[in-house]
């Protein structure tokens, strides 16, 4: 891995006499730096830019607001499937897919496969009677 990060320009040891390479203290702090870069869901590419000497504030504030927002809705995503889990084993109903609660839930996640056309949805999933033509 610290090869890999090196060739990424993540990481740049010290070479001795004989080509081996050589970390110093400042090398472990690059390398807790990546793994902390990666555990919070930034990419080598992105690493590197935060990095670079030649990036300037602006650019890396940029940089990471935009992670940040990614991460805000990924948040929200994950948040949402955590209420809709609970609610399904938390729900009363004999089976939860007959439960109100789930079905707008349904309801919602069909909404943009149907464009704004929501004739073709069953009158279960609208809530309102299909009419006949």
């Amino acid at each position: 891995m610290l090869r890999h990060w090196e060739d990424a320009g993540l990481l740049a040891p010290r070479r001795d006499g004989a080509g081996r390479r050589r970390y110093r203290d400042e090398d472990t702090e690059t390398v807790a730096m990546i793994l902390l870069g990666k555990r919070v869901g930034l990419s080598l590419d992105e690493l590197a830019t935060l990095f670079a000497e030649a990036s300037d504030r602006t650019a890396r504030r940029a940089l990471l607001r935009a992670h940040r927002d990614q991460l805000v809705r990924h948040i929200a995503q994950a948040t949402a499937a955590l209420e809709t889990i609970s609610h399904a084993l938390d729900c009363d109903a004999e089976d939860f897919r007959s439960c109100p609660h789930f079905q707008a839930k349904v309801a919602h996640a069909l909404a943009p496969a149907a464009g704004a056309d929501r004739s073709e949805l069953p009158s279960a999933v609208t809530g309102r009677s299909r009419r006949r033509v």
